[in-house]
């Protein structure tokens, strides 16, 4: 792996506070993600459950976890099944865990070979009365293809009929939702290459480069700096281009007197950053330009005071709409009088901004958490309301990661340059 150790002490916490919200007599099964085809003899490169890793730590393809705090064997309480490794694996794709390293980096001390994996978990059925299964409850995930997790939850219910099966993602999206200490740094950590990669970008950004070459420098930074990759497929998008929300072909040149909007975020040990920046292609902002982008950045300094306990992103949504509204009638987009006049159903200001401006982060760039959902201290959300123009070429997002604490918010994202004069300042002393 190339992030540092994680303290297996967050897992064991993890593992504690999951079970401790289970019924009892009680197991819960969690499973690894596919290993999805890319062509030929080729998969897509394999990233792990979410919920698995949060619970053990492990990275490593066909790995399952058992949580039955209630059972007899109490070696049988919690047990990581593996892959066993052999020579043939070893000399085709490089060693796997071993039990030992399994045990270490989970901190579960009965670690099993796959293979035993469905002898243990029929004499565990006999035991339990109650089953949690997980599937992905993200509202926006939409896959055609069945995935392991329903799968195994229709060959379960088949086998064994009679038992009660509850949903384990609603515990582990509430315990999720908060994150603890460890992880806190870990996004910090990702936040920090984030950052390195915007800097750099500043320095090479000119007229007539790609978009695709700026994405080569921003990978090529966040490999140097033991990331595990993007978060999330980068939007690189200069000029009308910005204007397209999810915009990731990355392929168009970026030209004298464009702006280029970047959406882009570092992995680091499966956390996620989320940094959204928008730059002059030529070091110079215009003035509606910067008229434009000073309108977002104020929207974006006001709403980051609203990250405290007890507010929703709903209601965040509805003040940064009020906002902005107020910002598009100064920059002579509409009048109030329009405004008076508009259709509820759909307001003037959704023309220009469309989009939310706030969503949960973690394990997933989208975290789990609803718009609904309270905050609560140890939540980690992003503040990016936006202004498009498509008409002027105008693309503007400010993209910041805040950390939610009893004291207030905390700007993740503070130390990377966003003020523009700060912005044309880096671009033009290279």
């Amino acid at each position: 792996m190339r992030h540092s150790l994680i303290d297996s002490s967050l897992f064991i916490k993890n593992r504690k506070d999951f079970c401790k919200r289970m019924l009892p007599d009680a197991v819960a099964i969690i499973n690894p993600n596919d290993e999805f085809p890319r062509n030929g003899d080729q998969d897509f490169p394999f990233r792990q459950n979410s919920d698995l890793f949060y619970l053990t730590g492990i990275d490593q393809e066909k790995t399952r976890l058992i949580l039955a705090p209630d059972f007899p064997n109490k070696k049988h309480r919690e047990i990581l099944f593996i892959l066993e490794t052999s020579e043939k694996i070893e000399t085709w794709e490089g060693p796997k865990h071993t039990r030992d390293e399994a045990s270490k980096l989970s901190g579960i001390s009965t670690v099993l070979w796959l293979d035993e994996f469905e002898p243990v978990l029929n004499e565990i059925m006999v035991h339990v009365k109650h089953v949690y299964l997980n599937t992905n409850e993200n509202p926006k995930y939409n896959n055609p293809v069945p995935y392991l997790d329903l799968r195994f939850a229709n060959e379960l219910r088949n086998k064994f009929p009679n038992h009660d099966y509850k949903r384990a993602a609603p515990v582990l999206y509430g315990l999720r939702m908060v994150k603890k200490d460890i992880e806190i740094e870990l996004i910090k950590k990702a936040v920090d290459i984030t950052g390195n990669a915007f800097r750099k970008i500043l320095q090479v950004t000119r007229p007539g480069i790609y978009e695709y070459e700026i994405q080569a420098e921003l990978e090529y930074e966040f490999t140097r700096n033991r990331a595990g990759g993007n978060a999330y497929r980068p939007i690189i998008a200069s000029g009308e281009r910005a204007c397209v929300l999810h915009y990731i072909n990355n392929d168009g040149e970026c030209r004298d007197g464009e702006l280029l909007l970047m959406d882009f975020g570092a992995e680091y040990a499966n956390y996620a950053a989320d940094l959204s920046r928008t730059i002059p292609v030529n070091g110079k902002f215009t003035k509606r330009q910067r008229e434009c982008y000073d309108a977002v950045l104020s929207v974006q300094k006001k709403a980051i005071k609203m990250f405290i306990p007890g507010n929703t992103i709903d209601n965040l949504n509805k003040e940064v709409n009020k906002l902005m509204e107020k910002e598009m009638i100064r920059l002579g987009l509409f009048t109030g009088k329009d405004v008076k006049n508009q259709d509820p159903e759909n307001p003037m200001h959704m023309k220009y901004y469309m989009h939310g401006a706030s969503h949960f982060m973690g394990l997933d760039v989208h975290d789990v958490g609803l718009k609904s959902d309270v905050f609560k201290p140890g939540m980690v959300l992003t503040c990016e309301p936006g202004l498009y123009i498509k008409k002027e070429k105008i693309g503007i997002r400010i993209e910041n990661d805040i950390f939610i604490t009893k004291n207030g918010p905390v700007n993740l994202m503070k130390d990377i340059p966003v003020d523009p004069e700060e912005i044309e300042h880096l671009m033009n002393i290279r």
